[in-house]
């Protein structure tokens, strides 16, 4: 193997000790990925970052003791440059200057943050071939390590008083427990398929990568593919993607980082999951939809709208598939007639605390 493909192969080795992790490939398309993500410099520097965030002098002390002659001031530059694309996580609140941790490497850490300028034909391509080979593995694995959860959308919840709700299925309190700032991007997913595809079959909303921790509404602005918006802003957004019929999925934890809003057409967790024959049994949701075939008009709108083909017609009734319905709540709302309603499961699965909470849990698994 020569000089630069071990940098490469060192890099990935070290990326699949972080909590998310970053498979290898047979294919190759895990190196070839890296090397667009990552020039030998930025990788040699990412394998000196920690999961906790440090100073630049930190950073540089480490790296010093290893040997190389690397100087304070091109550390610098380079640890800039990786902010800028994304291939490190930054942290500022409590501190003076920028701290940086170790890049988070999956799909929606340094993947997601590749928008706008970044989202180039060649990346798509790469990331394609990538998520192809890695999908196999990751299919296979238990629920507890997905990254992100589905809970009902605001207004499917009947009589909260009467039908308790935790706050971390409640999406409207995971914002108001929130003090931001807050922030939103293009939806990377979307972003592609408009660009390199045909346009989305579900929706034409965009933006909708809501961020509401500071340091990621932070990241996303300073990277500049993300702009502040209000609390109210956030409420709207959520309330246009329950229109379409969207399917909100926050991060894995109770105090969730970001959300996502995501269609069943674009989507690179929803997609491919979609594909599998009882995408149920892969998301993590504590709810699912039953449905009252006397007050079914047959109107369609549900089979239309879900995002995981969960409802067919069946002799004029649209029937729910319990193998698919992953308890979104958007047939509730969408149907005029009240034939749907929402229901709790009986095993209730409770989310991490927060992300640091998820990235323990992924570690502890890597060790089964």
């Amino acid at each position: 193997m020569d000089t630069e493909n071990k940098v490469y192969r060192d890099l990935q080795k070290f990326l699949d000790t972080l909590p998310g992790g970053f498979s290898a490939t047979g294919s190759g398309s895990d190196i070839r990925l890296l090397k667009y993500l990552f020039t030998p410099e930025e990788a040699r520097v990412a394998m000196h970052l920690s999961m906790m965030p440090e100073r630049a002098e930190q950073i540089h002390g480490r790296i010093s003791k290893s040997g190389s002659p690397l100087s304070f001031e091109e550390l610098q530059r380079i640890l800039e440059r990786m902010l800028y694309k994304g291939t490190l996580r930054p942290y500022y609140e409590d501190y003076d200057e920028t701290h940086y941790r170790a890049p988070d490497p999956t799909a929606g850490g340094m993947i997601s943050v590749q928008l706008d300028d970044k989202l180039t034909r060649e990346f798509y391509d790469l990331l394609n071939a990538y998520m192809v080979d890695a999908m196999k593995e990751k299919t296979t694995k238990r629920k507890t390590l997905n990254p992100l959860r589905t809970v009902p959308v605001g207004k499917s919840i009947p009589h909260p008083e009467k039908f308790p709700v935790n706050t971390y299925d409640d999406i409207r309190k995971i914002v108001e427990n929130t003090s931001g700032p807050f922030a939103v991007a293009n939806c990377i997913c979307r972003q592609k398929t408009k660009r390199f595809g045909v346009k989305c079959a579900k929706t034409d909303l965009e933006e909708t990568c809501l961020m509401i921790d500071p340091d990621h509404a932070r990241r996303y602005v300073d990277m500049g593919i993300g702009r502040f918006i209000t609390r109210e802003e956030v409420y709207d957004i959520l309330e246009r993607a329950q229109q379409d019929g969207l399917v909100v999925q926050p991060e894995n934890s109770q105090k969730p980082e970001a959300i996502c809003v995501c269609c069943g057409d674009c989507c690179v967790f929803l997609k491919p999951i979609k594909a599998y024959p009882r995408p149920a049994e892969l998301f993590l949701t504590n709810y699912y939809v039953k449905l009252d075939p006397e007050l079914c008009n047959g109107c369609e709108i549900c089979v239309e709208k879900c995002q995981m083909d969960a409802r067919a017609m069946v002799d004029g009734i649209a029937v729910v598939n319990l193998d698919r319905c992953i308890g979104c709540g958007n047939c509730v709302v969408l149907c005029s007639s009240n034939a749907n309603s929402l229901q709790k499961k009986e095993q209730e699965i409770v989310p991490p605390d927060d992300k640091e909470a998820y990235y323990m849990t992924l570690l502890s698994h890597k060790q089964d």
